[in-house]
């Protein structure tokens, strides 16, 4: 272990999902720490870290990113884990967790550290399967490093899965039919809560590996969208009936909240079987830590979305191409196009691109809005993410960000913004908005695939031309006023 003068070298994987981005920002605030990152992607690291640590690039399938990212490392987090998008996620899962702790052994680090579920086996869902398969495997090995396994159930805070359910449920619904699992009883945990957990974990004094249990009071689903209303201030009723499946309560999550289906059917099964906690680790081991109120955690999250500092959402990142843009940030490909110029007319650059980074969410498309809503909601039928996605923050982009069903591919401030289409379509599409100092040049891209590609291409053409002529135009419009 490094001696007292010498910062602690900490390694982050996972740094720009939900968790990672907002465990590096704590950790950045402790001079004693040096952190190193390992992401898919470092373009999708927020400007105001990139130059606060070191990065490596590369995922834990290539043993050589591995050994250069653990160099020197004495704690590393593990917070990698896919929803079950891809039918083999849990092989990679546990051919990730075995690469990471054999690399975390030869290159010697101390600690391993990771974030899982609440659940047993006996009752487990797919998904939950998956997160205790990977915290057995990253224990595998105890005489030779060390595991602190923490796990969560419902993690409350702005951006998270769980919490944009709730409050979009609640938002919208002033009385709710609800399935059998709304009493289904959990511990929801407050993010700001489980930060602090594992960041105690760099400097927890034991030796042994622990399984540390995390959470807060014991509520029912029904309980938590209660209180969530009266936070809010709302009045709602909520009537269980025993007719509602796991796949139709699906289908009710994803038209009524921002998560597709994938993500609303691994969630639902998750919340049939109780996720209480199964030890008092956390309070043995970390009794300076008092979990906050399920309330308190709510009124701090709705605090943080009416100031408009979301740090991270549940989309920002996985393990999959349903939230990574890597190999998505280039239309060079695409074989049709649409492409509409309007000239700025003396306007800045710097007003133009702040009108384009303003698209979506509550802000919206402009005109047209019915025929966006349309393409919405068939895009959540087919098991899109469809408009109510929204967006992370007004105003701010960087890449990876969400704006409805687009995703933010590249950005260069006051000159392009390329939005990668994550819509249920016959290939793959772009929307691209390139400022020039004297006009805008806004063009669709799509590379179909197959006949059905081109098919769908002509066919939405007539769209086209209203809804892209108008977006162009009113984007210019906006900016005039800024």
């Amino acid at each position: 272990m490094a001696n007292s003068d010498t910062p602690l070298k900490v390694l982050v994987t996972g740094a720009t999902g939900y968790i990672g981005r907002r465990l590096v920002e704590r950790l950045l605030t402790d001079s004693t720490i040096a952190i190193r990152v390992l992401v898919r992607n470092k373009n999708k690291l927020q400007a105001a870290v990139t130059d606060k640590v070191e990065i490596v690039e590369g995922d834990t399938f290539d043993e050589e990113c591995l050994k250069l990212a653990l160099e020197g490392v004495d704690t590393a987090f593990y917070l990698i884990h896919s929803m079950g998008s891809d039918k083999d996620y849990q092989d990679l899962d546990r051919k990730s967790a075995d690469n990471f702790r054999r690399a975390c052994i030869a290159a010697g680090a101390r600690r391993i550290v990771y974030l899982g579920g609440l659940g047993v086996k006996e009752s487990a869902s797919k998904h939950l399967m998956s997160r205790i398969e990977t915290g057995e495997i990253l224990s595998e090995e105890p005489d030779k490093i060390q595991t602190i396994w923490l796990r969560a159930g419902v993690i409350i805070g702005s951006g998270s899965a769980s919490f944009e359910i709730i409050r979009n449920l609640v938002q919208k619904l002033p009385a709710m039919i609800t399935p059998k699992w709304v009493k289904t009883l959990t511990q929801p945990v407050g993010i700001e809560d489980v930060l602090s957990y594992l960041a105690a974990c760099i400097r927890l004094k034991e030796d042994a590996d622990q399984i540390v249990d995390i959470g807060a009071e014991t509520l029912s689903f029904k309980d938590m969208m209660r209180q969530a209303s009266e936070v809010m201030g709302l009045r709602r009723y909520l009537i269980p009936v025993p007719v509602l499946s796991p796949r139709l309560s699906s289908y009710w999550l994803i038209l009524f909240t921002p998560v597709p289906v994938k993500l609303a059917a691994a969630l639902v099964e998750g919340l049939k079987s109780e996720t209480t906690l199964q030890n008092d680790n956390a309070r043995r081991l970390f009794p300076e830590i008092e979990p906050a109120s399920y309330r308190k955690s709510v009124e701090y999250a709705i605090e943080e979305l009416e100031q408009n500092q979301v740090v991270s959402r549940w989309c920002d990142s996985s393990g999959n191409t349903a939230c990574d843009i890597k190999d998505y940030d280039n239309p060079a490909g695409a074989i049709l196009r649409d492409i509409r110029e309007v000239e700025l007319n003396n306007i800045s650059p710097e007003s133009v691109f702040s009108s384009v980074c303003s698209l979506g969410g509550d802000q919206g498309w402009y005109r047209y809005t019915i025929l966006w809503r349309a393409r919405g909601f068939i895009d959540k039928i087919f098991g899109g993410f469809g408009l109510n996605r929204g967006r992370r923050m007004n105003g701010e982009v960087r890449i990876g960000d969400a704006l409805d069903f687009w995703k933010v591919a590249d950005v260069k401030t006051n000159k392009r913004l390329l939005l990668y289409a994550q819509m249920k379509i016959p290939g793959k599409a772009w929307l691209e908005f390139d400022i020039h100092e004297d006009k805008l040049i806004q063009t669709a891209h799509f590379l179909p695939r197959g006949v059905w590609g081109r098919l769908y291409w002509y066919s939405v053409l007539p769209l086209h031309y209203f809804v892209f002529r108008d977006l162009a135009k009113k984007i210019v419009l906006h900016a005039k006023e800024i």
